[in-house]
């Protein structure tokens, strides 16, 4: 593709949201992705697979005008410190656990601000020609280790034709949706949601994520039996469960964005939430508000949400405020951006 901007997508892991920006670039770019999770422990084990590693991803940063990184961590550390010694540019987009410090979850990289993680979250975000957040919250956790000119807010978004309505919800069924680990528990309020339960025997609840330790038994305990607990499910099949649901529940202390909430309220589900982080960004005057860590102010807020009529708003707010559209467009402005001051790549 000769001509085009030449784009380096750096993955720590493979995930929709970063799969959707990739598909976004390709459009306009000529795009290179790497999936590489840099860590000491994998250093440790295997020294000669890191240095291979380490010389392919050099050799990319060589190919590439720009890299673009998810997450602050020692991938975009390696992409930032090599972009300035080949006078490249460096995009980073701060996810929420790399600007985070939220000590009463015990959640954040920057709640240990000397650590070695939070060092090379610092310094990616520093030296990072533009850093982009995913949301107002997001961008004013990062502003404590970013200057204000090498910022932007880019929101997140979704996908309104793959997540939309289809046919009658006829059941009371009640959803949300988090990989299941003794962090997520507090983090995203799944034990809450949970015993909510408690008080709405008549309502059907469902949980959807992977079990990534025992902390899933602790929910099992103390769940009734009009709890379900549905397992991990495929990103392609998620819009067939929040086409079923008539409100999705996001009960987090935590959330730089709050994606799988914006992906049910594009299905036409009403929001119930706490007031915490970025929820109130993309909920708005959709949602029912909760304070953070009530089960039963929860399912009083999931009784109203089963017998409103916001859902159609709901998917309004997300089609006006956070479609793909508007992704691709300001990705593309920052790009094209970045590309105009090549006269001043390296410098900072």
């Amino acid at each position: 593709m000769p001509g085009k901007v030449k784009i380096l997508v750096i993955r720590p892991w493979i995930t929709s949201f970063i799969q959707q920006d990739l598909d976004l670039l390709e459009k306009h770019f000529n795009v290179k992705v790497i999936d590489v999770a840099l860590s000491r422990r994998n250093v440790r084990r295997n020294v000669k697979g890191t240095l291979r590693t380490l010389l392919n991803f050099t050799k990319c940063i060589l190919w590439a005008d720009v890299n673009f990184s998810w997450f602050a961590g020692p991938n975009a550390f390696l992409a930032v410190l090599l972009s300035k010694i080949f006078r490249k540019k460096s995009i980073v987009v701060a996810g929420g656990y790399d600007v985070a410090n939220e000590p009463a979850i015990n959640y954040g990289v920057m709640r240990f601000s000397q650590s070695r993680s939070a060092r090379i979250a610092k310094f990616a975000l520093k030296h990072a020609d533009k850093v982009l957040a995913v949301s107002g919250f997001n961008k004013n956790e990062a502003l404590n280790y970013v200057n204000s000119d090498r910022i932007q807010l880019v929101y997140n978004a979704v996908d309104c034709c793959k997540f939309k309505p289809e046919g009658e919800k006829n059941e009371n069924l009640v959803m949300t949706v988090g990989g299941v680990t003794h962090k997520t528990l507090r983090k995203k309020g799944l034990e809450v949601f949970v015993l909510a339960a408690i008080y709405l025997p008549d309502v059907r609840f469902m949980l959807v994520g992977r079990a990534y330790d025992n902390s899933i038994e602790n929910l099992m305990t103390v769940a009734p039996s009009n709890v379900e607990f549905a397992g991990y499910v495929p990103f392609e099949e998620l819009p067939k469960r929040y086409q079923k649901a008539k409100v999705y529940c996001q009960l987090s202390y935590h959330e730089s964005f709050g994606l799988s909430l914006a992906e049910a309220m594009a299905c036409e589900c009403v929001p119930v939430t706490t007031n915490n982080a970025a929820l109130p960004e993309v909920a708005g005057d959709t949602g029912f508000y909760v304070p953070y860590g009530d089960p039963e102010s929860t399912a009083e807020a999931i009784k109203k949400a089963l017998n409103s009529s916001k859902g159609k708003e709901a998917r309004e707010r997300i089609r006006n405020l956070f479609p793909v559209e508007r992704r691709e467009r300001e990705l593309l402005e920052v790009i094209n951006g970045l590309m105009s001051q090549k006269g001043n790549l390296g410098k900072t």
